[in-house]
């Protein structure tokens, strides 16, 4: 297994990660879903190539959907193979699915992916429950991170 990205502990394999959630949004608590997928969809993923941009989670008719979630053809499926950015159902208990229900219907909250990893064999996905941020708050995380990195740069440097 030459070729696996990243592994985190419990035999996770990430997928991919969506960088710019967390640039974009404040994360107030995350999820664990898992996903409905076709057979030449899961291929693909397991060659890594996935893509969570622009992607976001919407509940409807008491199910949970992955929106915009671009997951690339697979080239051995030829004929049988999957649409790229189909509408693929999420994993969910039922009391989750109505818990985010409520706190989606609250202003300015929404379910963004953050990463999609297998777990022990099975393709799961990490949503966050997100409100967004604005221009300068998004500033002062950067200056944060800065200040972070130069004390950071000066404590080794000694």
């Amino acid at each position: 297994m030459a070729n696996k990205k990243a592994v985190a502990g419990d035999g996770e394999k990430i997928i991919c990660v969506n960088r710019q959630a967390r640039h974009n949004y404040f994360i107030d608590e995350t999820y664990e879903a898992g996903l409905v997928l076709l057979g030449s969809e899961v291929k693909s993923l397991r060659e890594g190539k996935a893509n969570l941009k622009d992607s976001y989670a919407r509940i409807q008719k008491g199910e949970a959907f992955l929106i915009n979630a671009h997951v690339s053809p697979y080239p051995g499926a030829n004929q049988f193979n999957h649409e790229p950015t189909r509408p693929r159902k999420l994993l969910l208990h039922a009391r989750e699915i109505e818990r985010l229900t409520g706190k989606t219907k609250e202003k300015g909250l929404t379910l963004i992916p953050l990463k999609m990893y297998f777990k022990n064999g099975r393709a799961k996905v990490e949503l966050g429950l997100a409100r967004g941020k604005k221009l300068y708050d998004k500033r002062e995380t950067l200056r944060r991170k800065q200040a972070e990195r130069e004390v950071e740069r000066t404590l080794k440097s000694r």
